[in-house]
């Protein structure tokens, strides 16, 4: 007899599917806010999957944490204070704290859940939410954001798509509190999904920033295992401009992705990219 083969799909738009083959389930739950399930794939390791999207998997994860992660770092100069909205599985706060002149890294997570089973099955991720200049709290990131002013050097929103809890992390009333919430000359990034499929979300999102803040940059990126492989981040900045630093400056750290050469290349968009966001 044939061995059975289990397989999950991400229906990423209404018209196509992601399918990856299963060799097991290792954990679901239904939590407050979300259907939450870990599963372990053959082509990427385990994989965080939530409401029925791919979140992160083990062997991709690094494009994205370190994309949205240090390139908002190497743009500021002293980033001391940094928060994170979303991002429960802590891939983002890992690479935070490779930047030794980060006093304190702030996970701002709706869902403890996402936290707890990311701790316990994924903690090649998750694995610096402990250490001591990590600080994690649990609430409603836009109502954090909102409470909170003059308070961080960067702010990365390191969000689900636009659907649930979400919903409000893409909305212009967000992007001004996050404005209000970084210091003078702060800065702060957002995932902004997919070029191919979600292009009045771009466009929409990049003028809101950009009526709000003196720099907006949108910069792109490749991550496999979501909607089209080609991802967008848009980084909104009262001060310092990514494009003007001096890359020279920049310290190698230990990364597989990003890197000094990379960092302005980040911001060369396509023509069918620069004309979303015209």
């Amino acid at each position: 007899m044939a061995e059975m083969e289990l397989w999950f799909t991400e229906q990423q738009t209404p018209d196509l599917g992601f399918t990856c083959k299963i060799t097991k389930t290792i954990y679901t739950a239904k939590t407050k806010y979300q259907d939450l399930a870990i599963l372990e794939t053959k082509q990427f390791g385990k994989m965080l999957v939530l409401d029925g999207a791919v979140q992160t998997t083990i062997v991709d994860e690094f494009c994205y944490h370190e994309l949205i992660a240090h390139v908002p770092l190497f743009t500021h100069p002293n980033p001391k204070k940094v928060a994170v909205i979303g991002g429960g599985d802590g891939g983002v706060i890992r690479e935070i704290l490779k930047h030794e002149e980060v006093e304190k890294a702030y996970l701002i997570e709706i869902d403890q859940e996402v936290i707890e089973a990311s701790k316990k099955y994924l903690p090649e991720i998750s694995c610096a939410l402990d250490d001591k200049r990590a600080e994690v709290i649990i609430t409603d990131g836009i109502k954090f954001v909102s409470e909170n002013k003059n308070m961080f050097d960067v702010i990365i929103v390191d969000s689900t798509d636009p659907v649930g809890p979400a919903v409000g992390l893409f909305e212009s009333n967000f992007y001004q509190a996050v404005y209000e919430c970084l210091k003078e000359d702060g800065l702060f990034v957002a995932q902004t999904e997919s070029p191919f499929y979600d292009q009045d979300l771009i466009r929409n999102v990049f003028h809101s920033i950009k009526s709000i803040f003196p720099i907006t940059r949108l910069y792109l990126g490749f991550i496999p295992t979501y909607p089209s492989g080609l991802w967008s981040f848009t980084m909104g900045s009262k001060k310092y401009d990514p494009l003007e630093i001096d890359v020279s400056k920049i310290k190698r750290i230990d990364t597989r992705y990003y890197n000094p050469e990379l960092h302005k290349a980040l911001f060369a968009l396509p023509t069918f990219v620069q004309k979303i966001i015209e």
